[in-house]
């Protein structure tokens, strides 16, 4: 016991958060974020299951484990291990051996365990089979266990089987708590249903279940992914007034909030708190800071937190040096992204395909075509296949200089490849044709999208309405804005100038001014006009 609490003091103290997320939420019954100690034929065991793909293989090696609790909390070691890694394929061999072969008792976790994995596997009718299973053994089901369900749900889509959950919980006189409010915003947040999210938010609030830090800063994150740092701001209010202390996690969370919308001097506002509240910043805090200089397009004052997180004896990681080469080629500065590349090299740190994307991007805003295919060409020789987002990066370049034919080689290439054209293809093609003056070809695109299972968001419809309002076609564009209502995507800022742009009279102006002003009276939207 002696050396447990040694082992996660040196882990906590001297990683300085850097495990924070890895670790078990629900279901566990271990510490967040502390690796299991393994026993030498623990580690064995994992080494076998983590290579060995063979169902029959796997379950005659662990028929002759000797059957004493042991052996039998190695295994749950094992798992919690490969849960780290989100290796779900070995834990649910695993658990089903337990459950269908051996001598072993299976337990609530066990059962908590399996449909965790099925659950990140996709597969919830597994998941829910296991559930009734844990029932059927008259083992008693936890908050963990309907949190993991109702998880497993949320990344299938299904809200309405998540909300059955509720009732389930109480027909076993299980009331609903925090765990299981936190599963649930937690799934809805990662499904991309932030709305769903944060209306389970206010649901848990007024059943008077009390948010936790986790809680709020979840919240924080879908605020600051929507890039509505002053709503973050107000639970983070929120969550002071209610004597909720922050965590290094909401800290940093605020502080990514206020990096996505450039604030800076905000950002420094909050790391500045979390320094007073005696936390000491990682890596994830010194990135948040670099991000946000980079966004608001100041990049030797990234620079300097760079060298200051350095002299701390905080270690740059991967991202770091991404963020680095975003700032310089955000800022047109093509040779300090190239030096921040070259540098990654010279340390023995693999550049990552966001890395080339970088740097694609920071050479694309020169127009230096060459370039551009020449850091292509090092992909294909590094063996990497470039993805989605370096092609539509090439796609907006030959779109941007009017290389039409290079833009549709890029196009069909994607068609027929591993990398599907996603809607920010479709964006960047309909906003290309639309401000070269090609409407038909324009909107034969934007038709196209419901046979692509596509749904056009704020920046297709903007396109569109761009391709229109170049041509002061004023009637055509409020048609355009109308029907973008109507499908039920509301303007940002973006539309709200390039419908005015549309406008050849004041009255027009006076009209579109009114029309917005509607709009955000209603949704609550900012629109910076």
């Amino acid at each position: 016991m002696y050396f447990l609490l040694c082992f996660k003091y040196f882990i906590v103290v001297n990683k300085g958060g850097s495990l924070r997320g890895q670790g078990w939420k629900y279901g566990s019954g271990f510490v967040d974020g502390i690796f299991p100690v393994l026993s030498p034929t623990a580690l064995d065991i994992l080494k076998f299951v983590q290579n060995e793909v063979d169902k029959n293989r796997v379950w005659s090696s662990l028929d002759n484990l000797p059957p004493t609790n042991t052996y039998r909390d190695d295994l749950i070691n094992i798992m919690v291990r490969l849960r780290l890694n989100k290796q779900w394929d070995p834990i649910i061999l695993i658990c089903e051996w337990i459950l269908k072969r051996s001598s072993f008792k299976p337990d609530v976790i066990c059962y908590n365990l399996l449909i965790d994995a099925y659950g990140n596997n996709l597969n919830f009718k597994k998941a829910e089979s296991t559930y009734l299973d844990l029932l059927e053994a008259r083992c008693i089901a936890t908050e963990d266990t309907y949190a993991l369900l109702l998880k497993a749900y949320c990344k299938c889509g299904l809200l309405d089987h998540a909300e059955a959950v509720f009732s389930e919980m109480r027909k076993h006189g299980v009331p609903p708590s925090t765990i299981v409010y936190n599963a649930y915003i937690d799934g809805l947040s990662k499904g991309r249903d932030a709305h769903q999210a944060l209306a389970i938010f206010q649901r848990m609030k007024r059943e008077n279940c009390e948010p936790t830090a986790e809680t709020y800063t979840m919240v924080i994150n879908i605020y600051g992914k929507e890039n509505k740092s002053y709503l973050a701001l107000e639970v983070f209010h929120e969550m002071r007034s209610r004597k909720c202390k922050p965590n290094i996690c909401t800290y940093t969370a605020m502080m990514n909030a206020f990096a996505r919308d450039g604030l800076c001097e905000k950002a420094e506002e909050i790391f500045e708190q979390l320094q007073e509240a005696g936390l000491e910043p990682d890596v994830y805090v010194y990135n948040a800071l670099l991000e946000a200089y980079s966004r608001a397009g100041y990049p030797y004052g990234a620079a300097e937190i760079f060298s200051l997180m350095q002299q701390m004896g905080c270690e740059p990681d991967k991202a770091s040096y991404n963020i680095m080469l975003d700032a310089y080629g955000r800022a047109g500065l093509h040779e300090g992204a190239q030096a921040v590349f070259d540098e990654m090299y010279r340390l023995g740190i693999e550049p990552t395909m966001k890395s080339h994307m970088l740097l694609i991007s920071a050479y694309s805003r020169l127009g230096n075509v060459q370039k551009c295919e020449e850091i292509v060409s090092q992909l294909h020789l590094s063996g990497l296949t470039p993805d989605t987002f370096v092609l539509n990066t090439m796609l907006n370049l030959y779109g941007r200089l009017g290389q039409f034919e290079k833009m549709e080689q890029v196009l069909t290439a994607m068609q027929n490849g591993p990398c599907r054209p996603d809607i920010s293809t479709y964006n960047i093609l309909i906003n290309t044709y639309g401000r070269a003056g090609f409407i038909e070809k324009m909107e034969e695109i934007f038709l196209s999208l419901s046979t692509k299972n596509l749904r056009p968001d704020v920046v297709t419809w903007t396109s569109r309405l761009g391709g229109y309002s170049k041509k002061k076609q004023y009637k055509r564009c409020i048609e355009i804005f109308e029907e973008m209502i109507d499908s039920g995507c509301y303007p940002d800022g973006g539309t709200a100038r390039v419908l005015l742009s549309s406008c050849s009279s004041e009255d027009q102006i006076e009209q579109v001014t009114k029309v917005i002003r509607t709009m955000h009276k209603d949704t609550k939207a900012i629109l910076q006009i």
